[in-house]
């Protein structure tokens, strides 16, 4: 007779814990959303928040605030203008037009960027320590430089008015083209703002 109780105590034991095993999740109410934690999502932990930068102390602390903001207001202008972003341009440079004027300029050899240097040697030759012969032969080649920039830039306009004229046949040429391409093809070609996007010798 004990075995026999023990037997069905053990039998009543595994019966409840099968029937706790198949009971199945309640039915929500009508109505009722389940939250996040019945649907089984998990809820992310508000992160931090970021750190408020406390008021100045003083009037020098608030200078030297607006005077940061405004160096790095200029830094990203600049960088902003070497990189040919619109928004940063100035009303000359903005225009596709004027991006494919910079795209000619840039991939010419162009004369008329070896001028600042011949101002260095005009300087060298015309000094009176040097002797006479020199300073006749510095002062001709410089002004034959000059003569071969006048004819490059006429080259040059030519064919940015030619390329113009072909890529946006319904738009008029802005005033000034040619002159922004010759003071592009004037300025050191690493020192040109916009940047260039092409290499010299590349078609555009």
């Amino acid at each position: 007779m004990p075995s026999l109780f023990r037997r069905k105590s053990t039998e009543d034991v595994e019966a409840a814990i099968t029937a706790e095993e198949v009971v199945e999740p309640a039915t929500p109410r009508r109505g009722h959303t389940p939250s996040k934690k019945e649907l089984g999502k998990v809820t992310p932990k508000r992160g931090a928040r970021r750190a408020v930068e406390p008021p100045p102390t003083n009037r020098r602390e608030a200078a030297r605030r607006v005077r940061e903001k405004q160096r790095r207001s200029r830094l990203d202008t600049r960088e902003g203008m070497r990189q040919g972003k619109d928004e940063y341009l100035l009303a000359r440079d903005k225009g596709p037009d004027r991006a494919l004027v910079r795209d000619i300029v840039d991939a010419r050899r162009n004369v008329a960027t070896y001028v600042l240097f011949s101002f260095f040697i005009l300087i060298f030759t015309t000094s009176p320590a040097v002797p006479s012969v020199i300073r006749i032969v510095g002062n001709l080649l410089f002004y034959l430089l000059l003569l071969a920039v006048v004819l490059d830039s006429l080259l040059l306009t030519r064919k940015v008015k030619a390329i113009l004229t072909e890529r946006f046949p319904k738009d008029p040429i802005r005033r000034g083209t040619s002159w922004y391409a010759i003071m592009r093809s004037l300025s050191i070609r690493r020192l040109r703002i916009p940047a260039p996007r092409v290499k010299p010798g590349q078609k555009v």
